[in-house]
């Protein structure tokens, strides 16, 4: 997949300590909302901004006899997430019962996987930089339901509780601690997010939820976990603790942070780091106790009575295997090959499928490293200007392809490209039309350009002096002959003639 590649694994993240240097190990499970239409075991919707407790069916509000169904649809989504992370996939899992009291759990449990997951071990390639990447090793996924959300802002006596996210799909992806550094993590979550767009298995929303991450910290001393590696054994990485429901890349990085120095003082005083859940306070930059840490006998585990366990046919796995669509390694990897764009570029290109879909339709047929220049430079270019998505541009790939074809036949200038460019993006319409009903084509007839050199030249007979002593100096009849035609003369027989002019004046 990616043999045409070198790469290198980063350096561990080194924080200095007031006694010594201390590095970083880090593990997060992230749990990504199912993208699917109805619950994991009811037929209520799961689309986001309804009124509060609209999307709950009998069964998500625990009303007495109501079993739950499980749904084949987020089964597969689950299996298709397993298959893009390179993992195994468990043909037999169950379902247990994760045991807690909380006003937005209305059955007192939540149904999990703990002891029999659907998918097992996989990876992932996390790029941090061109040429450099750290290997993610993926330890499990396990299906569960979300809870509901209690709101506390509505009233000052009282708290209320939506339950229409209660019995939604959500993946739990653990890796293994090989994270070791908050860019990492955050690289990392946004690979993640990334793969599961390109499967369509999560949309990635941070800001609603759809994706949160738990990440767990702990600090160790230079070497520690090249023991771990080697025996496995994980005393050597340190107390771990956990922060949890992190739904942004750059507080993720800023709270792993902040753990990590809090841990390195207290070691280096004396203390002993206490394993325990803390929640990031973004406005005050640090995190805080939320409550000690919980371990799977705290919650009772036991085997869900209501649900059999999950038998599917490894037939029905390799169809899904079999309708995969491209993922981004594959693709950044075919754009450097085929298409010759730098590793860079197409990591750019690549890291929304939008962004990647827009340009193989731009490149369809034509220059790749051209249509690569244009996408980038000009279209996300402006895009970012004008706080635009791909999905929203004003100019279609087949408008920006159109823009490269007159190019390719010498009907426009690079420049002139770029004042068709801005007339597409504010008024529309079709470029080839535009040229012509504008007369926007550039000026080919030779005649015509060597006239207007020979016209500049004889007006300037001082700057040619200058130019016969410094030939560099010759640009300045090229811009002086291109302004004079409107940016319509052939750059290139314009540079061309001014070159044989000057050699015989």
């Amino acid at each position: 997949m990616l043999d045409h590649l070198t790469y290198t694994a980063p350096e561990p993240k080194t924080i200095q300590g007031a006694k010594q240097d201390w590095e970083l190990v880090i593990g997060l499970e992230v749990h990504a909302q199912v993208a699917s239409n109805a619950k994991l075991f009811s037929g209520a919707s799961t689309g986001f901004g309804a009124e509060p407790n609209s999307h709950v069916a009998f069964v998500d509000a625990a009303m007495p006899g109501m079993l739950p169904v499980i749904n084949e649809f987020c089964v597969a989504q689950a299996v298709k997430t397993g298959l893009g992370l390179k993992a195994a996939i468990n043909l037999v899992s169950a379902f247990d019962r994760k045991n807690y009291f909380y006003p937005d759990l209305p059955q007192g449990y939540q149904i999990s996987q703990l002891y029999h997951p659907i998918v097992g071990e996989g990876e992932v390639i996390v790029d941090m930089a061109p040429g450099v990447a750290r290997r993610v090793r993926i330890e499990r996924i396990h299906l569960e339901q979300d809870a509901g959300k209690s709101i506390h802002d509505m009233d000052p006596n009282m708290s209320f509780v939506d339950l229409n996210r209660t019995g939604v799909a959500l993946m739990e992806i653990v890796s293994r601690p090989d994270i070791r550094g908050p860019e990492e993590a955050a690289a990392y979550v946004a690979k993640l997010r990334q793969i599961m767009r390109y499967l369509g298995t999560c949309d990635g929303n941070m800001q609603n939820g759809n994706l949160r991450a738990d990440v767990n910290v702990s600090v160790c001393a230079p070497g520690a976990y090249e023991r771990y590696q080697e025996t496995g054994d994980f005393s050597h990485l340190g107390t771990r603790c956990e922060i949890k429901n992190m739904n942004s890349l750059r507080f993720i990085q800023a709270a792993i942070d902040y753990e990590a120095r809090r841990q390195i003082a207290i070691i280096e005083d004396g203390g002993k780091v206490v394993q325990e859940t803390r929640l990031y306070d973004p406005d005050r930059g640090e995190t805080r106790s939320m409550r000690s840490k919980e371990e799977a006998h705290d919650y009772r585990y036991f085997p869900d009575p209501d649900l059999l366990p999950l038998e599917i046919e490894q037939g029905w796995v390799d169809e899904i295997a079999g309708a995969m669509p491209e993922l981004p390694d594959e693709k950044k990897a075919r754009f450097v090959t085929e298409l010759g764009l730098s590793e860079y570029d197409a990591g750019v290109l690549t890291a929304e499928v939008e962004s990647a879909d827009y340009f193989e339709q731009v490149a369809a047929g034509r220059d790749g490293k051209q249509a690569a220049n244009w996408v980038i430079n000009e279209l996300f270019g402006r895009l970012n200007k004008e706080g635009l998505s791909v999905e929203t541009s004003p100019v279609s790939a087949a408008q920006l392809g159109g823009v490269i074809d007159l190019i390719g036949s010498g009907a426009i200038s690079g420049k002139i490209a770029k004042e068709l460019f801005e007339i597409l993006w504010t008024e529309g319409g079709d470029p080839a039309q535009i040229v012509e009903a504008r007369g926007m084509k550039q000026v080919t007839d030779l005649g015509a350009i060597e006239a207007a050199v020979d016209e500049i030249i004889a007006a300037n007979p001082a700057q040619v002096e200058k130019a016969r002593a410094n030939p560099k100096l010759a640009g300045w009849f090229v811009g002086q002959v291109l302004k004079a035609t409107g940016g319509k003369a052939n750059p290139a027989a314009v540079n061309e003639l001014v070159a044989k002019k000057l050699a015989l004046a």
